[in-house]
């Protein structure tokens, strides 16, 4: 089932949907970051018969383990089980997880670069396609799909460390040393990502995220350099009619002003910066999406129920606030701390 974006429009009704579009709604809609994943048992169950790349790339799997966290949760918002890098490996580089990601041959030249190919999503990515349109059947009149891509520069630095980094050597020796050759690359993965986000669009996103998780490991100067224009163009090339962008950049709070400008619906934020210190950098016309420290997960749930409130009371009932993690949910978190935090979120903001 393909669907128009006539289909799209159907859903504005949607808390979650309104929120990205700075509209009121009845209470602040929430999902987590990784909400599909191991803190869930149920997700363990279905995680121990296959490679994480083979859960991945099996579409009932993997909306099994998408609809799992609605079912438990009762978030407002899921978001498709898949891996920022699911469309780098049919570019040309050998994935493996191990448990991290990890390419065997990392970029560093521009034979290299020239060597990697822009998939055909229909082809190299059909399980992500399918995924999504099954989940939109299931998640009909229930709640709306987001889809995701990792961020130009989050995906250069996996493919030119090789593996996560402490310090991002290679990819900033790449910006400083050879700025042609990091420009190619950057070129080349934002038409990647530009037609992997359109196709996801196509099958039936109802929204979409940009993880920039490595975004926020430059200066302000350097983030305007080397990362905002390559998100601008990847955000000015989708085919975004009534469907909001989320852009979300780790450790940006110092940069808020240029994240802005990246041109998205929604802006991410992590825990490093107060929620109105952001909104205030932010103004009223960009929606917000955050930001409780995922640790605070561990804590008791009086504690928990006090720190949501904090955050609701941080926006002071504006409009166009989504609650979030500040990042990805942890392995360890008891999967009732989670549900009560949502439960918190809803009765707390309710009108």
């Amino acid at each position: 089932m393909i669907l128009s974006l006539e289909d799209h429009y159907m859903t504005v009704e949607y808390d979650f949907l309104k929120a990205c579009w700075g509209q009121p709604t009845e209470r602040t809609p929430v999902w987590l970051m990784r909400q599909a994943g191991r803190y869930l048992p149920q997700y363990m169950e279905v995680r121990k018969n296959v490679t994480f790349l083979e859960l991945c790339k099996t579409p009932e799997l993997a909306a099994e383990v998408t609809i799992q966290p609605i079912d438990y949760l009762g978030a407002d918002a899921a978001i498709l089980f898949s891996d920022i890098l699911t469309p780098v490996e049919p570019m040309g580089m050998e994935l493996d997880f191990n448990p991290g990601p990890v390419f065997a041959d990392p970029i560093r030249t521009k034979a290299q670069i020239d060597a990697l190919r822009i998939p055909e999503m229909e082809e190299d990515v059909p399980y992500v396609l399918e995924t999504i349109k099954i989940l939109r059947r299931e998640f009909e009149g229930r709640v709306p799909l987001i889809g995701f891509a990792g961020a130009p520069f989050t995906l250069a630095c996996y493919m030119v460390e090789g593996k996560g980094s402490k310090d991002f050597a290679q990819i900033k020796r790449m910006m400083y040393a050879e700025p042609e050759l990091f420009a190619a690359l950057m070129e080349k993965v934002v038409e990647m990502d530009r037609q992997y986000l359109n196709a996801q669009i196509v099958a039936g996103a109802q929204a979409v995220q940009i993880f920039d998780t490595w975004g926020g490991i430059v200066s302000p100067v350097d983030f305007e350099r080397f990362i905002l224009p390559y998100v601008q163009k990847l955000i000015n090339g989708l085919n975004r009619d009534g469907v909001p962008v989320i852009y979300f950049v780790k450790g940006s709070g110092a940069m808020l002003d240029l994240v802005k400008k990246a041109g998205s619906d929604v802006v991410g934020l992590d825990w490093y910066i107060g929620l109105n210190t952001a909104r205030e950098i932010l103004g009223d016309d960009v929606a917000v999406q955050g930001n409780l420290d995922p640790t605070v997960l561990y804590a008791p749930q009086p504690e928990i129920e006090a720190q949501v409130k904090r955050i609701l009371d941080e926006n002071a009932g504006r409009p166009g606030h989504i609650f979030n993690l500040g990042h990805g949910i942890l392995p360890t978190v008891p999967p009732e701390n989670a549900r009560f935090m949502v439960e918190c979120v809803h009765r707390l903001s309710q009108k």
